[in-house]
């Protein structure tokens, strides 16, 4: 690790550096919102921008890190809303209206779906942080995934996190009970039909 920077009070080691350019960024968030860049944690940690790119790659790198760093209070919150609801598809619409609900109050989560960059709608989506994120909600399900194979999961993240995207870069016009009446009619037969579609399958082999 590097000894030179830090404002004269220098890491004892790359863990100690990841964990202080995080929550760097999440004081540079919390003032400049999502054009916070490498260049604005630098100055507030008092080291040159190479300095930081040592540990991260580019802008996006840092700030989907930084969201993922937050992401399990955020997720902890949302298992909590969704308690009881064991039905697939009407756990998935639940999930995604929360936090769509939510994410105003998480700055941080929100990075992770949506950016000011021309690229994210292209990447954003794809990560390995989204789709770790996406993820994490359904493991937080009181849901049996049994009759799903891992294609149909692997499926249903990619269209939450679609789902999720879209409305955050283009809200909805309504919100609550049309929010959810939307998602129900679209999206939760969607999960459903992945079940039926594995369980069609199976019974075409046997």
């Amino acid at each position: 690790m590097r000894t030179r920077g830090w404002a004269g009070n220098v890491p004892a080691s790359d863990e100690e550096a990841t964990a202080r350019i995080l929550e760097a960024t999440r004081r540079t968030i919390d003032e400049r919102g999502e054009q916070t860049s490498i260049a604005d944690v630098a100055r507030t940690l008092g080291v040159t921008r190479q300095t930081v790119y040592r540990y991260f790659g580019s802008t996006e790198d840092l700030l989907s890190a930084t969201a993922a760093d937050g992401a399990n209070g955020f997720l902890d919150q949302l298992a909590q809303a969704l308690a009881g609801i064991t039905d697939p598809g009407q756990a998935v619409v639940e999930g995604i209206a929360i936090t769509l609900e939510r994410l105003p109050a998480d700055p941080y989560i929100g990075l992770m779906l949506r950016s000011q960059r021309s690229s994210a709608f292209a990447v954003t989506v794809t990560t390995d942080t989204a789709r770790l994120f996406g993820r994490s909600i359904l493991d937080r399900l009181d849901v049996d995934w049994a009759d799903y194979d891992e294609q149909a999961i692997e499926d249903i993240i990619e269209m939450v996190l679609r789902t999720l995207q879209s409305f955050i870069l283009a809200p909805p016009p309504a919100s609550g009970d049309e929010l959810r009446r939307l998602l129900q009619c679209w999206i939760a037969p969607a999960v459903t039909a992945a079940a039926r579609s594995r369980q069609g399958s199976t019974a075409a082999t046997v």
